[in-house]
């Protein structure tokens, strides 16, 4: 690994775009430039622009305006795994180790360090540059609030307010017309959004991947409900939801991205369920890429702030192959190995699920 002063470093968000993005890409930029002089060279596109030699200049001016803006001034992707890209060849497309494109390219544009913006795949992905001797730091992007390095990622918050605002809505329509809505949050493997913002938007049911369902408990709450004089109910489920005994709804696979596995479905298997066994109206509202759009919380546009800030110190101290993180009150590190090694669900002897019990919330177990 180069052992050569910092004076240029890079950028670029990989993954799913979450709101915070751009608040990050200003601290980094305002950061790098008014504290330690540095310049900043943008990478478009995720890993697929840092292959394909897609860089452009970032300064102060290139970054005003941007705290309260939603995605990412830089565009992004949840493909192009410099490790195992598509390449054609004889008129076929294979998948390649290109990686040495990379580094190319970080050379050509006399860059020194790389700061990863991203999830468990893009910075599985940074790992791996690291191992191979790149400069790089990672900062923590998901709304799924899946990471175990991290008491917070930023864009949970904001996807949250968004997935409660949702269930404030559905209620005012399920009161009028007496059906049963049911809105499909996102959460693969952790029920985070699912399990929030239905305590907070007052559910009745949530399914969250971390418990199996049993579709005969699920019924039970609604008609429990029906028989107290309440013809209504309000049903959240993650996408990672399943049945017990059953697998996810998985909607399609993309060969080609981090994570090939594309879900949704179940708001829809659980609504026919429900519509058929209890003959009561039900309706499906599937959130979907409305909780990563729109303008960040104030908690994610603070949080994003202080990690690219943060990013900038570690790559100033040397502190490579680390990732920035929230532990307690402070923003620490932790190397990326660790931030990737375990994710963060749900836990079902905590006082999340105790209180949504306690409360009388079905969680289909």
């Amino acid at each position: 690994m180069s052992s050569s002063p910092i004076r240029r470093i890079a950028v670029l968000t990989g993954g799913g775009d979450c709101p915070g993005l751009n608040a990050v890409i200003r601290a980094v930029v305002k950061t790098a430039t008014r504290e330690f002089g540095l310049t900043v060279a943008g990478i478009e596109n995720g890993f697929g622009g840092l292959i394909q030699n897609r860089m452009r200049e970032l300064a102060a001016r290139d970054v005003f305006g941007i705290l309260s803006r939603g995605g990412t001034i830089l565009g992004t992707t949840n493909r192009d795994n410099p490790f195992h890209f598509p390449v054609e060849i004889d008129g076929q497309k294979v998948m390649r180790d290109v990686s040495d494109r990379a580094f190319e390219n970080m050379s050509i544009h006399g860059v020194d360090a790389l700061i990863v913006i991203g999830g468990d795949g893009s910075l599985t992905i940074a790992k791996e540059l690291f191992d191979k001797g790149m400069r790089v730091v990672g900062v923590p992007k998901t709304i799924d609030h899946d990471l175990s390095a991290t008491d917070a990622t930023f864009g949970f918050d904001t996807a949250l307010n968004t997935a409660t605002e949702a269930i404030d809505r559905l209620h005012t329509t399920a009161e009028s017309h007496h059906r049963v809505m049911v809105l499909e949050v996102m959460g693969r493997y952790a029920g985070w959004i699912a399990i929030e913002s239905g305590l907070a938007g007052g559910a009745d049911v949530i399914l969250i991947p971390e418990i199996p369902f049993r579709m005969d408990r699920v019924v039970a709450k609604v008609l429990e409900r029906r028989d107290e004089g309440k013809p209504f109910s309000i049903i959240v489920v993650a996408e990672g939801a399943k049945p017990l005994g059953g697998e996810i709804v998985v909607k399609r696979r993309v060969e080609e991205s981090f994570d090939p596995v594309r879900l949704g479905g179940i708001g829809n298997l659980v609504a026919a369920e429900v519509e058929g066994q209890t003959g009561m109206e039900t309706r499906v509202t599937v959130l979907g890429h409305l909780q990563r759009g729109g303008t960040p919380t104030a908690f994610d546009r603070i949080l994003s702030t202080r990690y690219g800030a943060g990013a900038v110190n570690l790559v100033m101290e040397g502190r490579f192959g680390e990732m920035v993180c929230l532990r307690g009150p402070a923003v620490e590190s932790v190397p990326i190995e660790q931030a990737i090694g375990e994710l963060r669900t749900v836990p079902l002897d905590g006082d999340m699920v105790r209180s949504a019990r306690q409360i009388g919330i079905a969680l289909g177990d």
